[in-house]
């Protein structure tokens, strides 16, 4: 008997005395040959892909020595794969079997001769090709869930206790997501088991003109028992997400949750169990009721129990009683809050403030004046462009604040990259070879210091020019690994790769390291060929057994794709370390599962910053360092992935020392710790004490004020550290009630600390100050003066330094012309109690403001130091470069890219003159 006989009995055996024809015997073996050579084609093509793309990224993990963490991925990926589509599968397939088993005998067919089987094969295959698709799709649904049942094997408990269900917080992250796409999952089956179930059965009944049998009749009412009990099995889940509940007035279980709608999802798995268990009875007696009924019971009650009698608590016993019903809850999402973002760490501090510092203050606290940072890092990025970018390729893509110890001194300072952009060579440049085999990195870093400036209002670098000169000797400055190198290069070929300029010619040089991937195979070749593709990596004559692929270059792509289930910060930052360039990325582990926790706008409501990843900007090589061994979720990820994670104590000790808390971090707790500082849960439910981040003036708009380090000595500590802060104002008024410090330096990285000021005392917040600086008739001419000449006036950061128990206010002026991209440091506005003043440096402010400080004592312009004739011939070079551009531009009709170049000429022309009348 054929196989398409077996499936006819889905249907019921055709009556051997029916007059019907025999089944055709003709055969269109053609059609059939080029069909399965078409399937054949596909299926290998498919195979294929999916083997390239396994290949391919194993090759990837294993250069970076990860190939562990991905076969964790891969294999788990693979299991649940092949376990969601083969049950799904048995479990459809043993319901058609039943279908078949149970379908009556035949009452005579509808359709006699040929049309007949040919129908039914059609139906028969059609059923199982979708079917088999289905089972592909559940397939691919639970192997997409892998990172949740990594998670839920490896769980670990976070030691904290919810009030109400009384689970360990663990819980609610790690096993309650799995239960609930199990319990979705098997949901979505059952339906989809009795729709194919029921279709059968309507089809046998139409085409055999048979009744509707006892035996079907019991089969569909089993399945619906099922999904009777897994609807119990929703709501039994629905008690636990109570704790995510936004009802009431905070985020989590409230009054009415706990004492209304807990009892209702408790009473509706009963009523849902016994709703299935009588519609399994039906399966034994005769009548629809057994049917209806308890769908109908289950409806009602869920009407009245799930909607109805909580609304009813909601509105006439809570509302009217808010505060006195919700205390006890509104104490549970404070604290659970503070909790999972870390706010209960902050250490409070209240202090006495005085009007302004006294020259005592100024002169106890020189490292900290010292340190002011009057260089903004956006306008000091455009100004390293135009000084530091030596040619056309390279760029300063961020600048980023940083510390380093110079002459024995702690000093702030700014630092950035200069990495390749191959999109800026000349058109006729951008050749297969330049971009991928000759232009394949960037070249070393500049650095100044914060708070020093020429006498021409430039920076004052410290580390600058191609190759690197400066107080840091950077042995590796080559740059293979950033922030802007999205294009993967192959390195070591027949083609020599630039290093850097040097005068009228070029500096060449090889990849040295073994951390890319070798092209030493055909295999290899055409595996990334497709991947990448191109096909120049299979038929380049260039390319050796020696050459390596460096792709995933950009360092935050590149973490993210060894560790996918970390959040990063968007800001990266690039640190000197023994003569090697390294980046260092900060990651986070977070959750939309915290009880309690009320969520971001993003939906987040639990974060820690646990993992510090370090990026070598040559090699490429990733370390993940564990900073934060008390974190539950990061514990869980490095039991999952055991060779991935390292000690916070293998971090070089120089590395170490230039961690800093993290930006994103330190902004995401400051907007929740506006309204989470306060504890008291009536003085919370009234809003009574809200904060609001200060705005500023920032150019000629008004923002909000960022966060920003500096070096301070914070109040009653001995020596000054690098932290990051940010003040606070009362919400809907400007004057500052506080600021938050999180520490960097040492054993006390991670610790925060919020100083509040008297409520009696009115001090300056940032807006009142900006106001004054406007309101002052000096400097509002002088701004004024300068914004009608054509230039624009860009004022940076208004910058509140806490000095012991007091305020100094900074605000530093830069200057840029009208067509150039040239910001320069003109004037500094200090603001110390009621004077506020302006002067070309913070030294003459300060010494305007307090006459009898010693002139040693104040901090000084950086002198002027003669630039080399070597920097007059990289702008006369760079001047060069712009003009031929331009005149490319031109025979090419691109007059704005004509415009453009000669406008960037000009200003290297202004830099020129002015380098020259200063050397003068």
């Amino acid at each position: 008997m054929s196989y398409f006989d077996e499936l006819d009995k889905i249907w019921g055996k055709v009556s051997s005395g029916s007059n019907q024809p025999q089944r055709s015997t003709i055969k269109p073996h053609q059609t059939k040959r080029w069909l399965i050579a078409i399937g054949a084609l596909i299926a290998l093509f498919i195979f294929a892909s999916i083997s390239k793309g396994i290949y391919t990224e194993w090759l990837w993990f294993d250069s970076l020595g990860f190939s562990s963490v991905y076969m964790t991925i891969l294999t788990t990926k693979v299991w649940l794969f092949f376990v969601g589509a083969f049950v799904f599968l048995a479990l459809l397939l043993i319901n058609l079997f039943l279908a078949r088993r149970l379908s009556p005998p035949t009452g005579g067919n509808i359709l006699i001769g040929q049309g007949l089987p040919v129908l039914r094969r059609a139906i028969d295959i059609g059923i199982l090709a979708v079917a088999a698709f289905i089972s592909f799709i559940f397939g691919l649904v639970t192997s997409g869930h892998w990172e949740m049942v990594l998670r839920f094997a490896h769980a670990t408990d976070f030691n904290v206790i919810e009030p109400l269900l009384e689970r360990d917080v663990g819980f609610y992250i790690f096993h309650l997501p799995l239960y609930h796409f199990i319990q979705g999952w098997l949901a979505w089956a059952a339906v989809l088991i009795l729709l194919f179930t029921g279709t059968v059965y309507f089809l046998n009944i139409g085409f055999n003109r048979t009744g509707f049998t006892r035996w079907m009749k019991g089969h569909l009412l089993a399945l619906g028992t099922v999904i009777f009990f897994l609807i119990a099995w929703s709501y039994r889940l629905k008690i636990f997400d109570l704790l995510y509940s936004e009802r009431g007035v905070i985020f989590g279980a409230g009054y009415t949750d706990a004492h209304a709608q807990l009892l209702a999802w408790r009473l509706l798995v009963a009523i849902t169990i016994i709703s299935g268990l009588l519609m399994t009875i039906g399966i034994f007696r005769r009548g629809r009721r057994w049917l209806y009924g308890p769908i109908a019971l289950w409806v009602t009650i869920t009407i009245i129990l799930g909607s109805i009698y909580p609304t009813i608590v909601q509105r006439f016993e809570v509302e009217p009683n808010e505060l006195a019903r919700e205390k006890f809850y509104i104490k549970n999402n404070i604290q659970f809050t503070r909790l999972a973002f870390g706010l209960d760490r902050i250490e409070v501090r209240d202090i006495p403030i005085e009007l302004a510092p006294s020259e005592e203050d100024i002169l106890q606290n020189s490292a900290t004046i010292n340190n002011i940072r009057l260089w903004d890092y956006r306008p000091i990025k455009d100004t390293y462009n135009q000084i530091q970018s030596i040619r056309l390729y390279y760029d300063f893509t961020d600048i980023d604040v940083d510390r380093y110890l110079i002459d024995g001194s702690y000093r702030q300072i700014l630092i950035g990259a200069r990495e390749l952009s191959p999109e800026k060579l000349a058109s006729q440049a951008q050749t297969w070879v330049n971009r991928r085999l000759q232009f394949t990195h960037g070249y070393g870093v500049a650095m100044s210091p914060t708070n020093e400036v020429t006498e021409q209002g430039l920076p004052n670098l410290l580390i600058k020019d191609v190759p690197p000169i400066g107080i840091f000797e950077i042995e590796r400055p080559e740059i293979y690994f950033g922030e802007k190198t999205g294009d993967y290069v192959i390195v070591n070929t027949g083609i020599a790769e630039f290093d850097y300029p040097k005068g009228d010619t070029n500096v060449y040089t090889r990849y040295e390291a073994e951390t890319g991937i070798r092209l030493d195979s055909f295999l290899r070749k055409l595996a990334f060929t497709w991947q990448l593709g191109d096909i120049n990596i299979l038929i380049s004559d260039e390319l050796s057994e020696n050459s390596q692929l460096l792709y995933r270059r950009n360092i935050q792509e590149r973490v993210n794709n060894v560790a996918p289930f970390l959040k990063l910060d968007s800001d990266p930052y690039i640190v000197i370390d023994n003569g090697q360039l390294y980046w260092i990325q900060d990651a986070y582990t977070i959750s939309d599962r915290y009880p309690y926790s009320q969520p971001n706008a993003s939906g987040v409501n639990y974060v820690r910053n646990s993992v510090k990843v370090v990026v070598n900007a040559y090699d490429g090589t990733v370390t993940f360092y564990l900073i934060d061994p008390e974190d539950a979720i990061v514990n869980t990820y490095a039991s999952m992935f055991p060779a991935l994670f390292r000690p916070i104590d293998e971090m070089p000790e120089i590395l170490r020392e230039h961690l800093r808390y993290p930006m994103d971090l330190f902004q995401l707790q400051a907007s929740v710790y506006q309204t989470y500082h306060m504890t008291d849960s009536r003085v919370f439910y009234n809003k009574e004490d809200v904060w609001a981040i200060p705005m500023e003036t920032y150019a000629d708009a008004e923002r909000s004020l960022e966060p920003y380090y500096v070096i301070m000595r914070l109040p009653g500590e001995e020596h000054e550290e690098f932290v990051l802060m940010l003040p606070f104002t009362p919400t809907q008024k400007d004057n500052m009630i506080t600021w938050l410090a999180a520490r960097s330096d040492g054993d006390k990285y991670g610790k925060l600390i919020a100083y509040n000021f008297p409520k009696d005392k009115l001090i300056y917040g940032p807006r009142q100050i900006e106001a004054r600086i406007d309101q002052d008739p000096t400097i509002s001419e002088q701004l004024t003066l300068w914004g009608q000449k054509g230039s624009t006036v860009i004022r940076g950061n208004l910058l509140v330094i806490p000095i012991e128990e007091s305020i100094l206010y900074v605000e530093p002026i830069y200057l840029r012309a009208e067509r150039g991209q040239l910001p320069e440091l003109k004037r500094v506005v200090v603001a110390s109690g009621d004077l506020i003043v302006m002067e070309k440096t913070l030294a003459e402010c300060l010494n305007a403001i307090y006459a009898g400080l010693p002139t040693e004592e104040l901090p000084a312009t950086a002198p002027s130091t003669p630039e080399k004739p070597d920097r007059l011939a990289e702008l006369a070079q760079l001047a060069q470069e712009h003009y031929d551009k331009a005149q490319e531009y031109l025979k090419e009709g691109d007059w704005a890219g004509w415009g453009e170049e000669l406008a960037k000429m000009a200003e290297v022309l202004r830099q020129l003159v002015q380098l020259t009348e200063s050397q003068e």
